[in-house]
């Protein structure tokens, strides 16, 4: 299992924040702020929002920076200029912002393209903090693998498996029945499926609780991201498809449960702020205040459950049939929604469009086995290709 309980050694933690512009890189920044005696920013990377970076750096007087879209080194050079700060660029600059040793890792890359600097960060690092899913889906077996050679620690950020993380009893694993992933829903919970065809971009991207970036508001909204989910959770903690079940539970408060032999539940509870789940990776195997909103169960009164309508969200449906048929389809899987959610952004493409290109891709590439790594990335790549020609020809209708 890739989850280990050995406290780390170092007493300041120095940290590298990969994807530190985006809401996980933001609010762990905002936490690093509160307990500034306990932390030391080393390294931030972001895509392309260099004036963001810039001003992280500066504020945190951070020794490395790297910008991954060349296109805006110079202005993030220029935004530097006077400051001892080391300036990457390109996937290059990425990976040698991951290789560089620190004692935690924050791996908040969205997307694939967070897979191959997370890998190096196992390698270079003796604890990662995981808050990409698609890395696990991508490549499960091959990521734990390097944590396994490695020894490295990887920590769950994501607030359903850092809610499971919190309440599995690893050495009583033989008594678990199941893991229960738990959804808000999105904000089309209650849309009947002829409106959900009518859907913009601008409305799938307004989640009624939490405060996420575009491209995981969509996957909330199409329930794909419980679907993304549903195969993390199978990697981390070694269970079976058919043993972790979805519940949607509107009020985001019960963050995931572990069902024991015994009929016991034991579940995580706090209100919808990634800053719970941050703060208990950043300082595990301890605990920071956390300067959020506490949990009030007497003003909330009531907590809700219900199965999802996988007619109206067939992500979990195909997420499910990717994990038991195995081989290239988790990848695919993640390659076609990520550039199916990228078209419909775009409004090339209609909200219900997204799982049918998936759909296609599915059935498209049955059956392949990965042996390597390297086959991960040209899947990847020769998914997304076919996925973008469904979408310009119309062939998934």
């Amino acid at each position: 299992m890739a989850l280990s309980r050995t406290e780390p050694k170092s007493k300041v933690r120095h940290i590298s924040i990969l994807g530190s512009t985006g809401s996980i890189g933001c609010n762990t920044l905002d936490l690093i702020e509160k307990n500034p005696d306990k932390y030391s920013v080393e390294v931030l990377t972001a895509n392309s929002n260099f004036e963001l970076l810039a001003r992280q750096a500066i504020a945190t007087n951070a020794e490395f920076v790297a910008i991954g879209d060349e296109r805006f080194y110079k202005p993030l050079k220029k935004a530097l200029r006077g400051k001892k700060i080391k300036i990457g660029a390109g996937k290059d600059g990425i990976l040698e912002a991951a290789t560089r040793p620190v004692d935690w890792v924050m791996a908040g890359i969205v997307g694939a393209a967070g897979l191959q600097p997370t890998i190096v960060a196992i390698k270079h690092s003796p604890v990662v903090a995981l808050a990409n899913k698609e890395c696990l889906v991508c490549a499960g077996n091959f990521m734990l693998k390097e944590v396994e050679n490695s020894g490295a620690i990887l920590l769950p950020v994501d607030s359903e498996h850092n809610a499971i993380f919190q309440v599995f009893a690893q050495e009583q694993r033989k008594s678990i029945e199941k893991l229960i992933l738990t959804a808000s829903g999105g904000p089309f919970i209650n849309t009947n499926l002829k409106n959900l065809a009518n859907v913009t971009p601008e409305e799938a991207v307004a989640h009624p609780i939490w405060k996420m970036g575009p491209k995981i508001s969509v996957d909330s909204a199409t329930m794909m991201n419980k679907g993304l989910e549903l195969i993390e959770a199978h990697y981390l903690f070694e269970m079976p498809e058919d043993k972790i079940e979805i519940l949607v539970h509107r009020q985001s408060i019960v963050h995931s449960l572990v069902s024991y032999v015994d009929g016991s539940v034991l579940s995580q509870l706090g209100v919808p702020d990634m800053r719970i789940p941050i703060s208990y990776a950043l300082a595990w195997p301890n605990r920071i205040k956390n300067p959020g909103p506490k949990l009030d169960l007497a003003k909330i009164s009531t907590l809700t459950f219900e199965k999802p309508n996988e007619e109206k969200f067939p992500a979990i449906r195909l997420a499910r049939e990717a994990l038991r048929k195995g081989g290239v389809l988790p990848i695919v899987l993640n390659a076609s929604n990520e550039i199916a959610v990228a078209a419909f952004m775009e409004k090339k493409i209609g909200f219900l469009d997204i799982t049918k290109v998936v759909e296609k891709a599915l059935e498209k590439f049955f059956g392949n086995k990965i042996s390597l790594l390297e086959d991960v990335y040209s899947v990847d790549e020769e998914v997304r290709s076919f996925a973008a020609n469904l979408i310009k020809m119309k062939l998934f209708l």
